[in-house]
């Protein structure tokens, strides 16, 4: 999710406070280019070539660099071979180094988990795609508003406007628990963006609303549920749902993040994700997003029929401009003759990705500890990944 103009000057005045304590050592930071990772990794398709190991570990070298990023963790794998690195340090305080098993925030990777469940629900006949909001949520969206079906909310075509906000993207409060049904609602007091099923507009709004509606078509946790109908069944074991606990369990790479050139940098890895929810707080790692690929490609996660819809770009123009991307929980690049699948994600501190051809030739899952990771540049660390994997 990117922050609003308002967020990040919040963000970087809770920096300055803050940065007495939480400051690295090493003084100054040059200028900032970390970036979101573009929809999806693209890779060569029926690609039998072995990974380009010294090309890729020329990729992650020079790592921690405090200007841009300060670890990575990589996998390439498919037909023709596999190649695990990782560089610079999970920890700056200590300097450990990444070992290429730590977890990290997925950021908005969860929402491909998010349309697995709903999806799941879909085969079942427990939700239906033509269904509306205002049948299984009602209440919830205003009565001026027209009719949202889940389809819409999966591709984001559902017109739904994106709350303004910022204060749950400010640092200072990092450790609040929001509500999820009224982080949504905050948004609908503005009007639709467009007719639901006409354009095309990534937000996390949709996402925030499948979580809810997951919740109350099944009587349980939103969490509960991703954990046990796909975590458990693609064999997942260090892929979680953190609901409220603004802590990483277990081994991880600590995230920093760096309020603008010349500022130092902080530790953000404890962060309460409740405000980004079923759009964007899975905790996984590289290993768990390769074993996630392969199992979704192969139909272990979604039932084949609706399976092709994470496949499916709609037919619609963007509502921002530029060539449609997004598919239901996924996205399509061409690259040349080639179309890969795939997703990215990041939260403060952290740019992630996973991608592969749809016969899994090539994958590619990636961690990259950016320290502006809500940028809108390019991250030069993550280019270089998603280079010498073959793209």
């Amino acid at each position: 999710m990117n922050p609003s103009p308002g967020s990040r000057r919040g963000f970087k005045s809770a920096v300055v406070i803050a940065a007495a304590v939480a400051a690295m050592s090493a003084g100054a930071v040059g200028p900032s280019f970390a970036a979101r990772t573009p929809a999806a990794a693209s890779v060569p398709g029926a690609s039998l070539t072995p990974p380009d190991a010294a090309a890729l570990r020329q990729a992650i070298a020079g790592l921690p660099d405090r200007a841009v990023a300060t670890a990575a963790q990589v996998r390439v794998g498919g037909k023709g071979g596999s190649w695990q690195g990782t560089s610079g340090e999970a920890d700056l305080r200590t300097h450990r180094a990444p070992k290429g098993d730590e977890r990290f925030r997925a950021g908005s990777i969860t929402k491909t988990f998010t349309a697995a469940v709903v999806l799941q629900l879909v085969h079942e006949g427990r939700l239906s795609l033509d269904g509306t909001v205002q049948q299984y949520l009602p209440g919830l969206l205003p009565a001026h508003y027209p009719k949202v079906r889940v389809r819409q909310l999966l591709n984001y075509t559902s017109g739904l406007p994106s709350a303004d906000g910022s204060k749950e993207t400010d640092f200072e409060n990092r450790f609040t628990t929001w509500d999820h049904r009224e982080l949504v609602q905050r948004a609908f007091s503005k009007p639709m963006e467009f007719v639901p099923g006409t354009r095309q507009h990534y937000t996390n709004t949709g996402y925030n609303v499948l979580g809810l509606l997951i919740e109350k078509v099944t009587g349980r946790a939103y969490e509960s549920e991703v954990r046990d109908r796909v975590v458990r069944r693609a064999g997942l074991t260090d892929t979680y749902s953190p609901g409220n606990d603004p802590r990483i369990r277990g081994r991880y790479t600590h995230g920093y993040q760096t309020a603008d050139a010349g500022s130092p940098l902080v530790d953000v890895t404890d962060w309460n994700q409740s405000a980004t929810w079923a759009s964007g707080d899975l905790i996984t790692t590289t290993a768990d997003l390769e074993r996630f690929t392969s199992a979704l490609f192969r139909g272990r996660v979604v039932p084949a029929p609706e399976l092709e819809l994470m496949f499916t770009v709609p037919d619609v123009p963007s509502y921002e401009g530029g060539k449609v991307t997004h598919t239901s929980g996924m996205s399509r690049i061409e690259i040349g003759d080639t179309v890969v699948w795939g997703k990215s994600g990041g939260r403060y501190g952290y740019l992630n990705g996973f991608g592969a051809t749809r016969d899994l030739s090539r994958t590619l899952a990636y961690s990259v500890n950016a320290t502006d990771a809500k940028s809108e540049a390019q991250n030069p660390v993550v280019g270089r990944i998603i280079a010498a994997a073959g793209f």
